[in-house]
């Protein structure tokens, strides 16, 4: 961070709880973030997606058990 910014944070630090959290929502919205109905919008896409591909055969379903044990397996070396 530049010396303004590590002025400008350390003083924010100084203010309540609510005035922070004000302050970090102007600045993400400062950012154009996406918003998150505009998030969720796209994982019920990609979920829709997902079923789709399901219920056509088009992918092959790993068991839970499966991928923890791979998991496991990758990590515990």
């Amino acid at each position: 961070m530049t010396v303004a910014a590590d002025k400008i944070f350390n003083e924010a630090l100084s203010l309540p709880s609510d005035a922070r959290m004000s302050l970090v929502e102007k600045l993400l919205a400062s950012l154009n973030l996406p918003a998150h109905a505009d998030i969720d919008l796209l994982w019920a896409e990609e979920a829709e997606r997902r079923i789709l591909q399901i219920d056509q055969g088009e992918v092959a379903l790993i068991s839970g058990d499966e991928v923890f044990a791979k998991i496991r397996r990758k990590y515990q070396r």
